[in-house]
């Protein structure tokens, strides 16, 4: 487990994955793909990002096959559309 000292994402890049749930299937690859494992869920429609550590490299939004996972830019408190 990871405790509050840990917390990497205060130094994210300029984007950040918003998860759309529209299209996901629950394959759950962004979960094994993020180095960080700050992916979290076990269902379609259920991924989460906990942004305490993500930092924004993407690598989750690019290996969605359902491109289900939005790049925003971090100033953006909207959620994508």
């Amino acid at each position: 487990s990871k405790s509050k000292g840990d917390k990497t994402g205060s130094w994210r890049v300029q984007f950040r994955p918003q998860y759309l749930h529209k299209n996901c299937i629950g394959c759950r690859m962004c979960l094994f793909i993020c180095p960080e494992g700050c992916v979290h869920g076990k269902e379609k429609n259920t991924l989460w990002v906990d942004y305490n550590f993500c930092k924004g490299c993407g690598l989750c939004a690019d290996i969605c096959p359902k491109d289900d996972i939005a790049m925003i830019p971090e100033e953006s408190k909207e959620e994508a559309k």
